[in-house]
């Protein structure tokens, strides 16, 4: 199964080597690696959120995140993203954008991380909001019970989730050297996410609704509606995965500077990265993880919060990437240990006892 559902992330990545060496030598591959690295560990908590979603969504639409998915992800929010900011930064063209890439690196860099505190408070906002719903939502299967049981009570005031979300950002806005910028930036995020991810719910609950209808096609409805509502439902869903990638992405793009500002340098890394963590999405639904490793999805969903926190402190203070991929890394290895234990002791207790019988 592994060689199966990597066997394409396995292949490219021996392109985007080769094409890495025969770009700059040795030292474009070594930067590219670690670009892979930096991607893998900043997103591996998407790919648990991805797939959780992904087990939604019908073959056709599984088959379409795998293809045009990656091409949006690798060549869309890798490489042409950064060149659509500096060019509204710098009020340049894309062919100009592209050129001041190529031979002006350092101005490059410098519109991106102008950008920054903008881009920040977009995909902040729009992870913070995904993080809250979740641990808002009162579930059957708690991690951090002493945390998450007082959370899901309080989630029962309707809309808390965007009261917490905007009392973040206006906190976020005064350590902003442009809170106007900030402010709308921040706004558009949690618009964004309400917006795509209401659509998602609202058509796959729609389509679920047609599909265990007992009434015949012909009856209050016309023939194939229901069709027509799943095939809806999964281009939201599919818009919605889109839209956590971009998220996820932006942190990736700004910090992959500190390591090279070459955007061709940057594009290869973390294209291949991305690969990885469209092919980690569904091995996780083809092997059933999140059912098995019952906490894993809790995890990630904390390593969201504090990749969104990362992000809103980072409009007035420079984050370490470290910090914000060790962030990630160690809640989502800390509900992996917890999953383990959890099926450890419940193997434990289901056990049939053979105390008291005869030899």
């Amino acid at each position: 199964m592994v060689l199966r559902t990597f066997r394409w992330s396995f292949g490219l990545t021996a392109v985007g080597l080769i094409a890495a060496v025969l770009y700059r030598g040795p030292t474009a591959l070594a930067m590219v690696a670690v670009l892979v690295v930096l991607e893998v560990s900043l997103s591996f908590d998407n790919a648990v959120v991805n797939a959780k979603v992904l087990e939604r969504m019908s073959p056709f639409w599984q088959k379409i995140f795998l293809t045009v998915g990656i091409a949006i992800a690798v060549f869309g929010m890798r490489l042409l993203f950064p060149l659509v900011i500096v060019g509204l930064t710098a009020r340049l063209g894309p062919l100009e954008a592209f050129d001041l890439a190529l031979n002006d690196q350092e101005a490059y860099q410098h519109a991106m991380e102008s950008a920054y505190p903008m881009i920040a408070a977009f995909g902040g906002m729009f992870l913070l909001m995904l993080f809250l719903d979740f641990v808002f939502e009162d579930r059957s299967r708690k991690w951090l019970l002493w945390l998450e049981l007082p959370l899901a009570r309080l989630g029962r005031l309707d809309q808390l989730s965007v009261v917490a979300a905007g009392t973040a950002l206006l906190v976020a806005t005064l350590f902003a050297a442009d809170p106007g910028q900030v402010m709308i930036a921040g706004v558009l995020g949690m618009i964004t996410y309400i917006l795509v991810h209401g659509l998602g719910e609202l058509f796959s609950e729609t389509g679920m609704d047609a599909e265990g209808s007992d009434q015949p096609p012909g009856e209050n409805a016309p023939k194939g509606n229901a069709a027509g509502a799943v095939g809806r439902a999964g281009l939201f869903l599919f818009l919605y995965l889109e839209m956590l990638d971009a998220s996820f992405s932006f942190d990736g793009v700004i910090g992959a500077f500190a390591i090279s500002t070459d955007p061709i340098v940057i594009a290869l890394g973390l294209g291949i990265g991305a690969l990885y963590i469209r092919s980690l999405t569904v091995f996780l639904v083809r092997k059933g993880t999140l059912q098995e490793y019952v906490y894993l999805e809790h995890g990630a969903h904390w390593a969201i919060g504090s990749l969104a926190a990362c992000m809103l402190v980072s409009i007035g203070r420079h984050v370490p990437e470290w910090i914000t991929g060790g962030l990630g890394a160690g809640l989502i290895l800390a509900a992996f240990v917890s999953s383990v234990l959890h099926n450890r002791d419940r193997g434990t207790h289901d056990r049939p006892s053979t105390r008291g019988k005869a030899a």
